[in-house]
């Protein structure tokens, strides 16, 4: 028994037993699938599950989807290939991260098997959910820092519109010149502009509302899509466009600012009001407490 003992304390006898044990259920799923594709071949099923058939239904889940591959430019990652890898990536980490902590607490002071596997459930969870969090956080962040630099943009479309160009060379010309100094902004004009002699202003323009879903950009994407539906003057209507933004932007602030002082009232009550209240009432209470 104390060999037996000793010898499953070995991490390689470790490793082959898990390795038998993940290989059992392949040797069972693989005879099944034969058994099915016996069956799909004599008429007996309609519709027969193989590996091949199961691989791609997991390729279909869990790797690269046009949702993802928003969410990283939202975020400002422009690399369609991190995308693609984004869920292979989080299931092979998580997997590592299960074995890991499973067959080799041990050694990071877990030595109950229910530990390890609380341990390594953790892990996994931890592993699928922070990077989504970091994502969402970094949209967010991303997203409001075009909102707030579109005045800017307004104001110098309105530049290069009166210099007599047409809107679509404009958003080329802002295209390279804010690559040196502004590469987010830079990239979502540059993909406006490129859409645009593609599909055409109008989709690419709605394309940049789908991509940045905030009041500001809205109003961008409404104003040019009028003003090149009825043929208004464009000059005007930017900086008519850029005025109205910053406007929104202070009145935001203000709000910001009103709110602040409700948010607080709560640590200066905790704080500040409690420990004032104990220093003046402490006192007279050890002083009775002494008297009595």
């Amino acid at each position: 028994m104390n060999m037996l003992t000793n010898l499953l304390q070995n991490p390689m006898v470790r490793v082959v037993i898990s390795l038998l044990v993940a290989f059992i259920p392949v040797l069972l799923l693989n005879r099944f699938f034969i058994r099915q594709m016996s069956r799909y071949w004599l008429g007996f099923n309609d519709g027969a599950m193989g590996w091949k058939r199961l691989f791609a239904s997991m390729n279909f889940h869990f790797s690269y989807s046009k949702d993802v591959e928003l969410s990283f430019i939202r975020a400002g990652i422009y690399n369609p290939r991190l995308a693609a890898l984004y869920f292979p990536a989080k299931i092979k980490v998580g997997l590592l991260i299960f074995v890991i902590v499973f067959f080799l607490g041990e050694r990071f002071g877990i030595a109950e098997p229910m530990q390890r596997l609380a341990a390594a459930f953790v892990g996994i969870v931890l592993v699928i959910l922070l990077p989504d969090v970091w994502l969402q956080h970094r949209q967010k962040k991303r997203i409001r820092k075009i909102s707030t630099e579109l005045p800017y943009v307004c104001d110098l479309m309105s530049v290069c519109v009166q210099t007599g160009m047409t809107i679509e060379a404009s958003m080329t010309y802002l295209a390279s010149e804010l690559q040196s100094f502004d590469q987010d902004l830079a990239y979502v004009i540059r993909r406006v502009d490129t859409l645009s002699r593609v599909a055409g202003m109008q989709h690419a323009l709605e394309e940049m509302a789908e991509h940045y879903p905030t009041n500001q950009v809205r109003s961008f994407v409404y104003t040019l899509s009028q003003s090149l539906q009825y043929g208004s003057s464009i000059f005007e209507v930017l900086t008519r466009l850029s005025a109205n933004l910053r406007e929104i932007e202070m009145l935001e602030l203000e709000e910001k600012v009103g709110k602040l002082s409700a948010k607080m009232s709560v640590p200066l009550i905790l704080f500040i009001m409690f420990p004032i209240v104990f220093l003046i009432t402490a006192p007279g209470i050890i002083r009775m407490m002494g008297n009595g």
